[in-house]
């Protein structure tokens, strides 16, 4: 394996096999947490290996028990603003480039799978899933939002169950990332080294070959009895997500949950009553409008979001978030506005707004050919 180039030593390890690159994210005593180095050194891999006639796919994977727990946001919240800007505008360049790179990317996912980890395997072509899966966007319970273009893949999933992983936060078993759409594919975790070398022995980088390589190590897995996504239940999921503010989603759920017993309706409804108010609102209005966005666009409305919450100049719940839940540990963050109604409209769309400071730019994202066939064809 060769270590990461420059400064970062070891945090992103190569291998070259073959056709095949195999990246494996490398802070395990971090659950593999993306640095400001990881974040450019993956950039700078993913762009040269699309210019490489060598490299036919990318495999990344992480090392330990998780794929990736999401980017480093308690260094950002302890640093200065610019600083932060800086890491997600890498992040979400880095985001793109993997959403319309022509290599297929081939993520394995056994382990955690958290806001930018979701980010990191959520846009490429292939992802695997397991069962030591465990993915969720857990954002705003940190007084944050679903990003790394969580507003165009998470908008795609069948029906309004993105709405539902947006706001509650929910964590999914690797059947579930499957049922759902989050994997494409759904493996033994000891099937993995072996998925590998086939791929790499293949010798391609025609998705339907790597696809039928991959299913011939693939199985559908079992739900879970409590998973919201049992078809019986997908309607009281899309009758209560598909409401047009997060307060009718709250009440239609709660006419749910005096009718029905199930415990994910009482635990959506828990989730959401104790995420910040901020968060929540502008999660779901990200949300829809992504809907109807492609990838770039949501990242540069994401862009102009996460300036205006690292910024705090609307409200500080990031960084008592990250206090509470990161940092002090406490679990009891105290919201500012505290309730949803003290969140108003008028404050929900500053943050879609352009940020005004004179040294503050859009997210610029590079120019790439084909960019809506390759995206699109990945969810």
């Amino acid at each position: 394996m060769a270590a990461l180039n420059g400064g970062a030593t070891d945090q992103v390890l190569v291998e070259e096999k073959s056709c095949a690159r195999i990246l494996t994210l490398n802070r395990p005593k971090q659950l593999n947490a993306l640095s400001a180095a990881m974040v450019s050194r993956l950039l700078e891999l993913f762009l040269a290996y699309e210019e490489d006639s060598s490299v036919k796919c990318i495999l990344l994977k992480g090392k330990g028990r998780s794929f990736c727990s999401g980017g480093d946001v308690a260094a950002v919240a302890q640093g200065d603003w610019g600083a932060g800007e800086e890491f997600f505008r890498r992040e979400y360049i880095m985001n793109y480039v993997m959403a319309t790179n022509s290599k297929p990317q081939i993520s394995l996912l056994n382990g955690i799978v958290m806001g930018g980890g979701g980010g990191a395997s959520m846009h490429g072509r292939f992802r695997i899933s397991t069962e030591k899966s465990l993915f969720a966007m857990p954002e705003t319970a940190l007084g944050l939002f679903p990003d790394v273009g969580a507003s165009y893949f998470l908008s795609r999933l069948p029906g309004y169950m993105g709405e539902y992983i947006s706001l509650t936060g929910v964590r999914l078993d690797g059947a579930e990332m499957l049922a759902c759409g989050l994997s494409t594919h759904f493996a033994l975790s000891e099937k993995l080294l072996s998925l590998e070398e086939a791929i790499i022995e293949a010798d391609s980088s025609d998705a339907s070959v790597i696809s039928s390589i991959i299913s011939k190590f693939s199985h559908t897995p079992t739900l879970k009895k409590g998973s919201a996504f049992h078809k019986h239940r997908l309607n009281v999921l899309n009758k209560c997500f598909s409401q047009r503010t997060v307060e009718d989603i709250i009440e239609a759920l709660e006419r749910e949950a005096d009718e029905n017993k199930d415990e994910w309706i009482a635990s959506a409804l828990q989730s959401m009553k104790r995420a910040s108010p901020m968060s929540i609102k502008i999660s779901l209005r990200s949300i829809r409008q992504g809907r109807l966005q492609g990838v770039g666009k949501c990242l540069i409305q994401e862009f102009r979001m996460v300036c205006h919450v690292i910024r705090g100049k609307i409200s500080r719940d990031f960084f008592e978030g990250c206090r509470a839940i990161l940092l002090d540990k406490d679990k009891n963050p105290k919201w500012k506005p505290a309730t949803l109604a003290e969140f108003s409209d008028e404050m929900v769309e500053s943050y879609f707004l352009k940020v005004n400071h004179n040294e503050w730019e859009d997210l610029k994202l590079p120019v790439r050919s084909n960019t809506t066939p390759f995206a699109v064809s990945k969810l």
